[in-house]
């Protein structure tokens, strides 16, 4: 007889409909909990992305902004000890990209760069190295996007 309960216990179906619908909200909560953070992972990530497109894109303007300007590459206009000019500090240099942005004039360099040719032995050659550096405008963030874009000028003069 104990044996035969226990058959019909086994047998018995009610309140199967609640828990395979309590499991079904399990794996739909669980669902919806991964959608949810994966959709917060990449918000941040796109918003990291276009932080480091901003910062480069800062960076590349700074660039841009100083080599538009030949009298940038003047001699006259760096420190004659570090051989360094900030051409922010000049007025007639608009600084709209908030980029940090330092040239620099190499002495220790003279003729053409190899490869470049120029083979004409009545010129003057001066390097210059500028380095900019480009944050995003993003304030929300604890890590800020930074860029640092060096690029190398050679300015070709006539002999004296």
């Amino acid at each position: 007889m104990v044996i035969s309960r226990r058959i019909l216990i086994l047998k018995n179906q009610d309140g199967a409909a609640i828990i395979i619908a309590l499991i079904m909200m399990i794996v739909l909560t669980l669902i919806g909990i991964a959608s949810t953070m994966t959709s917060t992972f990449e918000i941040k990530l796109s918003g990291n992305k276009r932080g480091g497109t901003d910062a480069f894109y800062a960076a590349e303007s700074g660039i841009n902004v100083i080599t538009a300007r030949v009298e940038n590459f003047t001699r006259a206009n760096y420190d004659p000890d570090t051989h360094k000019y900030n051409p922010f500090t000049d007025s007639d240099n608009v600084n709209v990209t908030n980029a940090e942005v330092n040239v620099t004039y190499d002495p220790t360099r003279s003729g053409p760069p190899r490869g470049s040719g120029f083979t004409a032995i009545n010129l003057e050659y001066d390097h210059f190295l500028i380095a900019s550096i480009g944050r995003d405008r993003i304030e929300s963030g604890l890590n800020r996007s930074t860029t640092t874009i060096e690029e190398k000028v050679l300015r070709v003069l006539p002999a004296q």
